[in-house]
């Protein structure tokens, strides 16, 4: 498949995978069998679920569809250490999570517990908690029903109307069911609705002078970013299992491994926060809560977990090529930790220091502690009303990145990818295509959940962006701050009873704020802020771009703060409100000449006026909610 716009004008019929051979319990039916919903997501990813909790909050009848055994997607499923860089940038739907996630601990364990006091403000929960969390948000709304081990089989659209109509669903019982919607969200990371309903989408990485891009390849690509487990482990030896024998294993696939040990070039099984090249398995610092830790691939390492050589596949595959590939990064990622726990080959000093960390007992239980899914790092993008690149994170004037009058979410990330494809032999070769950037934070518009071709359906997972901009947005509170704007759009439009896509930025970032969910990284002023609503809105037309009074010179753009540990910073710098300040004359004369281009009337101030007063007095005359372009 080529790294262009693939456009399926015929039914694509997909049944997703159901992974680990073992004993499995009655898929949750939720009474759904042939019927209709105001809404259907499809993909019970915490993106999926945020998307879910917007749409059904004024009584719409949702249901969502996960192929999987549970909901939560991969903060389910090992992927504890989420992906952001100041807590700044977290706002929302994930912020929420967040905060049920401290109070899960502090009621479990008490308010002074180590439990309590060691999740990093919410952000790192155990596996299981991350899921009990999700069910119970869920378990809130009567109008939501799940619908677990059940995939897409087809979908049928109405081009006339530019309607997605229904779909065909099989349970893992094989019972094929049909659900009509009048609004659908697909959530899933492969982008598997969006695909069988006709949409145009690419997979792999377009040519550097396809977007202008930089970071992208010179020629275009079929190469997808790699996949890997992420694995939870813990060195408290009352809640460790022995890691399991994979099927299919052979010790000769992991022999390599004995020469880089002997050579020095691996030194140690596993290194802790930023990631060493001469270890294996990086178990990622701070420590999840209960002495846990989440285990990923050592980015530009010499042994990698993921496997992006074999991965291209998996986005268009069916049932049988995902199972396929998921055993075999299943018999590399969980072999090669066999191996060297067990293997009398490997040196006894490597083996001890191995056998420090295994599988947890109490998380994932039902497949031997094992996760349910693969960390699917990148799968199908749709093309839609806006593609999302590079450029979208690059410095424009002054420190921030480019403006975005159609925001409907904020990101603080980066650029981030593990690699598309490998050179030499598996263990000790090396990635190719892999790259980490540092970019001021960014807004994020509109149109990458809108498709071109129908009206009555959103994507904020399998978004519309290029690869390069694709991998500053695959991070769970960017999917999510994603998914909570397409439950917004959807709800709007079910009140309304007219196609979600006609819902424009201005009118969803208004709910949005309302619900304190930010659309643009301001950092000195946060949610709880009675501040908060102006200032998004300010900020939503381009108030605090251009900022005369920024404390950081322009050349510093992208610049973080100090660093807390880890892959997490202090607030970047120059991206504040500043609301105590007095309002500089350049300032006040260009914020005039904004509020008259929007039509706002611009109050008669002392020059002794605050920047916060000028605001206040602006934007309560009357216009809350300032006007902006459209799109």
């Amino acid at each position: 498949m080529n790294a262009q716009h693939l456009s399926l004008s015929h039914v694509f019929r997909l049944a997703c995978f159901c992974s680990l051979v073992c004993m499995t319990p009655p898929a949750y039916q939720a009474n759904a069998a042939d019927k209709s919903y105001d809404v259907v997501v499809y993909g019970g990813t915490p993106a999926g679920i945020a998307a879910a909790v917007e749409s059904g909050r004024d009584g719409a009848t949702v249901l969502i569809v996960e192929p999987n055994r549970y909901v939560g997607g991969m903060l389910s499923n090992g992927l504890c250490h989420a992906d952001f860089r100041t807590f700044e940038g977290l706002t929302g739907s994930y912020l929420e999570l967040t905060k049920r996630i401290r109070k899960f601990y502090r009621d479990r364990y008490g308010p002074n517990s180590a439990q309590a006091l060691g999740n990093f403000r919410g952000t790192h929960a155990e596996p299981s908690v991350n899921r009990q969390t999700f069910e119970g948000w869920l378990n809130e709304s009567p109008n939501i029903q799940v619908m677990t081990q059940t995939s897409l089989h087809s979908a049928t659209t109405d081009r006339s109307s530019r309607r997605l109509s229904f779909v065909q669903i099989r349970s893992s019982e094989g019972r094929d069911l049909r659900i009509h919607a009048r609004h659908w969200i697909d959530a899933s990371y492969e982008g598997d609705l969006m695909a069988a309903s006709g949409c145009a989408f690419d997979v792999g990485q377009e040519a550097t002078d396809t977007y202008g891009e930089s970071l992208a390849p010179q020629q275009a690509t079929e190469s997808v970013q790699g996949y890997n487990f992420r694995l939870v482990v813990t060195n408290d030896a009352k809640n460790q299992i022995e890691t399991p024998r994979p099927k299919g294993y052979d010790r000769n696939d992991f022999t390599p491994l004995l020469d880089l040990i002997q050579s020095d070039r691996i030194d140690k099984p596993f290194c802790m926060a930023s990631g060493d090249p001469a270890a294996i398995f990086k178990a990622q610092e701070p420590p999840l809560p209960n002495a846990k830790y989440d285990v990923n691939d050592v980015s530009n390492g010499r042994v990698r977990l993921s496997l992006p050589q074999i991965s291209d596949t998996w986005p268009a595959g069916n049932r049988a090529e995902r199972d396929r590939l998921f055993d075999e990064h299943l018999r590399h990622q969980i072999g090669l930790l066999y191996f060297v726990q067990n293997d009398v080959a490997v040196p006894d000093f490597f083996r001890r220091q191995a056998n420090q960390f295994k599988l947890c007992a109490d998380e994932f239980t039902e497949t031997n502690g094992i996760p349910d899914q693969l960390y699917v790092r990148e799968g199908r993008r749709m093309v839609g009303r806006y593609i999302f690149t590079e450029k979208d994170v690059q410095c424009g004037s002054g420190l921030r990145a480019k403006f975005q009058s159609a925001a409907i979410a904020m990101g603080d990330y980066g650029p981030n990818c593990h690699g598309t494809d490998h050179d030499g032999p598996r263990i000790g070769g090396r990635h190719r295509g892999e790259f980490y950037k540092r970019c001021p934070p960014y807004q994020i518009p509109i149109g990458v959940l809108q498709p071109r071709e129908l009206d009555n359906l959103l994507v904020p997972v399998a978004c519309s962006a290029s690869h390069v901009g694709f991998c500053a947005l695959r991070l769970e509170p960017i999917w999510m701050s994603l998914g909570q704007a397409a439950g917004v759009a959807t709800r709007i439009a079910v009140d309304r009873n007219v196609a979600a896509t006609t819902i424009d930025a201005v009118t969803v970032r208004k709910q949005l704020h309302r619900s304190k969910a930010a659309t643009i990284y301001i950092s000195d002023v946060s949610e709880e802020d009675e501040n908060f609503g102006i200032v998004q809105a300010w900020g939503s037309i381009g108030g605090f771009h251009h900022d005369d009074h920024s404390p950081q010179p322009a050349d510093t753009c992208g610049t973080r703060g100090d660093n807390i540990i880890g892959q997490y910073y202090e607030a970047f710098p120059g991206h504040t409100a500043r609301l105590d300040e007095t309002l500089s004359r350049q300032t006040r004369q260009r914020w005039e000449s904004l509020a008259k281009r929007r039509g706002i009337k611009v109050p008669v101030v002392t020059d002794s006026v605050t920047r916060g007063e000028w605001l206040r007095l602006t934007l309560n005359m009357g216009q809350t909610s300032p006007k902006t372009a459209r799109q």
